[in-house]
């Protein structure tokens, strides 16, 4: 084995010999790929091989739509047999949600490109006539999907990496990751140590082991899945022997289980709930290529379901029940990317469909590695989306996510296990109000607040449900009068020093703000010039080591801001940077009685001439000291952002409602709060502003200072701008009935795909539903007919100008 490499990547799965494969295929030849024991040996040899193309995720849909299309063509290029059965997938549905479900899918399939039909009865009883029709409404028919075989696709990615120059070794454990004085990785083995570039951790079920061994937390602990396989089934095999071809692999979602043949027999796959997570605290010296004792009991609910549903199955005899460790996340999606803290480390962990998602996963993080960023947007699977989770937190949340593979995936779901956990000290408060919680980033956050008498619960639908009209109210209360919106989950950074604004320069887009209490809203770009990063930049006066800036972005963004900080800090110690997120609560005070609110309690002068739209100032509000109110905010109203010690919170929950209750101040959630920034057609990290799209495709110009000097995008922006921006932000006004678009909507025009939403909802005050979205810039014209597709029907659109609601600003300034 060589003493250096560029990279090494741990683990012989699918995932880690994907990765090995990608980073060969881009010309890296000194790579190197190191496994305990042998290829496939920890949960790939055991998986079903099923190829789900059904995603609700834009990001994660492209991966395993990339997956299904490198498999075609694995065998010809290594000549490395895979066994791919494309016998296509048919999801069945006995509800009209579950239908709604489908619908809502394709809209994401269609902006991806991924074939799939919505078919009747009629047509599931053609395509599975061994099926009893019973219950059934109808189907989701993905033509494309299929099977194939783990151990056979892992051995054809390394044949083909080794083809390109990578190297293989088994048998060589990992003991331990060091990093030398010259700042390389050393990776110590049973077979001596190797030093290198970069390192790939796809170590499956020794994921928390491997990471450990450099200091990180991650949340990817395995959980039991189980499996049947029969004997031959005679009425399947009289089937197949009449001639006809392989059935489509069956998913009856209603009853939370998958079904194929296997050699004349089946396959039954259930997600059970009371499967348990395994291998919390490392997997046993003694596991090995091992399996665990089938549990038929817990089985037997989706046996006696798909007995109903499929009668012969009935008469196919047990064969096998495997029981094989299956790695799992807190949120179900894969830990694909950059490593929290750590120089050239990364992650491809957590893949409970590994091998769906290990070409595409392999794929990105390549492209990752060699180019950069990513090609596809994978916020989705970032290692850094779920912070710091405990053993304990992430085991019960990963069965949950187990439990949860089948159920109906609602765009509002908030799925309860481990809450709360994180709450802000006006938790009790707002509860006692009668908030309805929803989480971001692990911190409870008010989504609604039900009116005195009504149900306190999420009626979940993909049509408008129980709280359309109680949003409707907490909008009106902040157009027309006041509320009062609770935030502290925002992230929160403080930057000091001699080097702080050269620091903060070459880091974003826009210029940093020179005079004390000036504000800008700043982008950090990905060398294609689309948005990694958005803050809210304020100067502070001076501290001791010089210019002093509080920084706030995303509280989902916290730890994928604060190692990009981190990761860009200037070594000469120049620059201070502090993480302020939870030293400081955050209330927003919005509406047109928000001054009159607010100098009841502040000691500084708040009229419009001393404290003007887009500047900070520090003051003491009631009892708070140091409070830091900006006057912006994501609501488009008059209003402040009044981030205070979080120690002062309930006092100052307390007097701001009392200091109110003469103007009849409201609470307002996020839904609201997501409701009114729609209605100003603003941006939202994440979803609006997000790695496929560049800041000018975004709208972003009066943010971006391309005459300032280098920034890291600039140049791909000074491009595209040569060469003609392909896409154009827009807002778009849609014709709906029950339905309102929630982001992934494909927009057409004479039949075509011309653009996709990425958020959606009803503007209550101005009373449209409306999207928010990019469109071909060709015909991206305001007042230009189109139709956006909401669930299963085009429903008319049109493009209107921005900000439907006060475009003039007039409202902010006031």
């Amino acid at each position: 084995m060589k003493s250096h490499a560029r990279v090494v990547v741990i683990g012989g799965g699918v995932n880690g010999v994907s990765v090995l494969y990608h980073l060969a295929k881009k010309g890296w030849r000194d790579v190197v790929l190191l496994e305990r024991t042998e290829l496939t040996a920890g949960s790939t040899w055991h998986a079903a091989g099923l190829l789900p193309l059904f995603n609700m995720s834009y990001s994660v849909g492209q991966l395993h739509q990339y997956s299904v299309e490198l498999y075609k063509k694995l065998e010809a290029e290594t000549g490395q047999a895979v066994s791919f059965h494309q016998t296509g997938n048919l999801r069945l549905a006995t509800s009209r949600d579950r239908m709604d479900e489908y619908r809502n899918y394709q809209c994401t399939a269609e902006t991806i490109g991924v074939e799939s039909h919505l078919i009747g009865v009629e047509e599931i009883k053609k395509l599975w006539p061994l099926a009893a029709m019973d219950g059934l409404v109808g189907a989701l028919w993905h033509p494309t999907d299929g099977h194939i075989a783990p151990v056979d696709v892992t051995m054809a990615l390394a044949k083909g990496a080794r083809q390109n120059g990578a190297e293989i070794h088994q048998q060589t454990e990992v003991t331990g990751i060091a990093r030398s004085e010259s700042l390389e990785w050393i990776v110590k083995t049973t077979k001596g140590d190797i030093a290198c570039e970069h390192v790939v951790c796809a170590t499956g079920n020794y994921a928390r082991t491997t990471a450990k061994m450099v200091g990180l937390e991650i949340p990817s602990i395995p959980v039991e899945h189980q499996y049947i396989v029969t004997d031959v089934d005679p009425v399947l095999k009289d089937y197949r022997e009449a001639g006809n071809a392989e059935l489509p692999i069956l998913r009856e979602s209603d009853a939370q289980y998958y079904f194929r043949e296997e050699r004349m027999g089946w396959i039954l796959g259930p997600y059970e709930k009371g499967a348990p997570a395994r291998f919390a605290d490392g997997v046993p010296a003694s596991f090995e290529k091992d399996l665990f004792p089938g549990e038929l009991e817990r089985l037997m609910p989706h046996v006696e379901a798909c007995m109903a549903r499929v009668p012969s199955f009935e008469n196919a005899g047990i064969k096998d029940i495997v029981n094989g460790p299956i790695a799992y996340t807190p949120d179900g999606n894969p830990m694909v990317g950059p490593a929290f803290g750590l120089p050239n480390f990364w992650l491809s962990e957590g893949h409970s469909f590994g091998i769906t998602a290990a070409g595409g996963g392999g794929w990105q993080l390549a492209e990752w590695m060699v180019e950069g960023e990513p090609t596809v947007d994978m916020i989705g699977v970032d290692p850094r989306r779920f912070g710091v989770v405990s053993k304990n937190f992430a085991k019960l949340k990963n069965e949950e996510a187990y439990a949860h593979v089948f159920i109906i995936h609602y765009p509002m779901e908030e799925r309860p296990g481990c809450r709360p956990a994180k709450a802000p000290p006006c938790y009790d408060r707002l509860d006692a109000a009668g908030a309805v919680f929803g989480q971001r980033f692990g911190w409870e956050r008010p989504n609604w607040f039900a009116p005195a008498g009504t149900e306190r619960k999420d009626v979940y639908s993909f049509r408008r449900s129980n709280w359309f009209a109680p949003v409707g109210n907490e909008v009106r209360t902040i157009r027309e009068n006041v509320g009062l919106i609770e935030l502290s989950a925002f992230s929160k950074f403080e930057v000091e020093g001699p080097g702080a604004r050269a620091f903060l320069d070459r880091l974003v887009a826009n210029v940093i703000p020179k005079k004390l209490g000036g504000i800008t809203l700043a982008h950090a770009l990905n060398p294609s010039g689309s948005v990694r990063s958005e803050f809210t930049v304020s100067r502070l006066a001076d501290g001791l080591w010089g210019e002093r800036f509080f920084l706030i972005s995303s509280g989902a963004a916290h730890d994928y801001d604060l190692d990009f900080l981190q990761k860009n800090l200037p070594r000469d110690g120049s620059v201070i940077l502090k993480d302020a997120t939870t030293q400081y609560g955050v209330f927003v005070l919005a509406g047109p009685n928000a001054r009159k609110v607010l100098e009841k309690l502040a000691d500084a002068d708040v009229s419009n001439a001393a404290f003007p739209w887009l500047t900070m100032r520090e003051m003491t509000v009631g009892f708070a000291p140091g409070v830091r109110a900006l006057r912006v905010n994501f609501v488009g109203s008059l209003g402040w952002e009044l981030h205070h010690p979080i120690e002062y919170q309930n006092h100052l929950y307390d007097a701001l409602m009392e200091a109110g209750r003469a103007f009849d101040i409201g609470l307002a959630g996020m839904r609201a709060m997501d409701s009114l920034r729609l209605e100003k057609s603003y941006r939202l990290w994440g979803t609006d502003l997000n790695a496929e799209n560049s800041a000018l495709e975004a709208g972003l110009n009066r943010f971006v200072r391309l005459n300032k000097g280098a920034f890291t995008g600039r140049d791909a922006l000074v491009r595209q701008q040569e060469a003609g921006v392909p896409n154009t932000y827009c807002t778009l006004e849609i014709d709906a009935d029950d339905a309102d678009p929630f982001g992934n909507e494909p927009v057409f025009m004479d039949g075509e795909v011309v653009g996709r939403g990425t958020a959606g909802g009803y503007g209550h005050y101005v009373g449209k539903s409306l999207m928010l979205g990019y469109v071909r810039s060709d015909v991206a014209e305001v007042g230009r007919e189109c139709e956006v597709r909401v669930l299963d029907q085009r429903r008319p659109a049109r493009i209107i100008a921005e900000s439907p609601y006060d475009p003039e600003n007039a409202a902010l300034r006031a």
